[in-house]
């Protein structure tokens, strides 16, 4: 997946005073956290930040963090971000730090592609069940999103988690077998058009007509009787 740095500066003052003046300066207020040692405190100059998330089609990315003073970059992963109530701007980040070669449990949204054939000629209406899949992979071999041909669905059919194609050796799903990521189906009120129409049919065919000759045939045997009579 594609990899990018970041240059980020240590933070020494905390709390919302000074995250509030920060912000003012252009930067905010983040953390980098990891298993087994306490969190470190940086700021991230938000234009940068912004440029470099509009060149990723998500939020799943690994990350050079470049903090100055450090011996080395930090490998880490965007884990949360938080966005200011009113005008949407990013105000704080946690990035969480990565092993290489280490799998990790990650959400990868999924893009449906193609118009299914249902859609398209059998008079059908795509459902777009799961969005994301979850799956364990390496770091390395995160995914950005999923894209789903989905072009060959007809009506009443439907891709479950199990028809999705993946590379086994690399991500495990772990989402249920039978999910349903996406299916085309006919719409209810054509549902119910065509039973009603088939319950007319099925009672034409229990024949009151033929009843009705019944009478006709008694009338008509009824009348032959009197004029023998006569």
């Amino acid at each position: 997946m594609k990899q990018t740095t970041l240059n980020v500066q240590s933070r020494d003052l905390k709390g919302k005073a000074a995250a509030g003046r920060l912000r003012r300066t252009g930067f905010f207020p983040a953390v980098i956290y990891a298993e087994g040692r306490p969190g470190v405190d940086i700021q991230v100059n938000e234009h940068d930040f912004v440029m470099m998330l509009r060149s990723h089609r998500s939020d799943n990315m690994i990350l050079d963090l470049t903090v100055e003073g450090a011996d080395k970059p930090y490998k880490v992963m965007l884990k949360a971000m938080q966005h200011h109530p009113l005008n949407g701007r990013v105000i704080h980040v946690d990035f969480y730090e990565v092993s290489m070669a280490r799998k990790i449990n990650i959400e990868i949204t999924v893009r449906l592609s193609g118009t299914p054939v249902g859609v398209a000629n059998e008079g059908g209406v795509l459902e777009h069940g799961l969005r994301v899949l979850n799956m364990s992979c390496l770091p390395g071999d995160v995914l950005e999103e999923l894209v789903l041909d989905i072009s060959g669905l007809h009506a009443n059919e439907s891709l479950r988690v199990r028809d999705v194609a993946i590379d086994a050796s690399k991500y495990e799903v772990l989402d249920g077998a039978d999910q349903v990521v996406a299916a085309v189906a006919i719409p209810r009120a054509e549902v119910v058009a065509t039973a009603e129409g088939e319950e007319g049919a099925a009672a034409d065919a229990t024949s009151p007509e033929v009843l009705t000759e019944k009478k006709e045939e008694e009338g008509e045997a009824a009348a032959d009787k009197d004029e023998k009579k006569e």
